[in-house]
């Protein structure tokens, strides 16, 4: 980022800034990655780059067959314009292999 702007939350794999208009923020795609709750940890060089371009992808995607949500635009490879919104906590695992119980 350029500008240097307020930090509102970190967690394992993105930074929330402040945005330029009231409503909005800056969401930061980090390289870090982590597993077994946090116990290992590791930065992988370009994740946050391809996280970004698959989270626009989906939600371009969502907002295509009219279901809203945070996306506004992406600002560039790792950075994306996003409304503020209250979450919905919760969370999706894809593996690329069969696994499971």
């Amino acid at each position: 980022m350029n500008v240097k702007r307020k930090k509102v939350y970190e967690g394992k794999a993105k930074i929330l800034y402040e945005g330029p208009e009231p409503g909005t923020l800056i969401q930061y795609f980090k390289d870090d990655a982590t597993a077994f709750n946090g116990e290992k940890k590791a930065q992988l060089e370009g994740k946050g780059v391809i996280n970004n371009r698959i989270s626009e992808f989906i939600m371009s995607r969502l907002n295509g067959i009219g279901v809203t949500n945070h996306f506004i635009k992406r600002l560039n490879l790792r950075e994306q314009l996003i409304r503020e919104v209250e979450i919905i906590p919760l969370e999706v695992v894809c593996r690329n292999v069969v696994a499971g119980s």
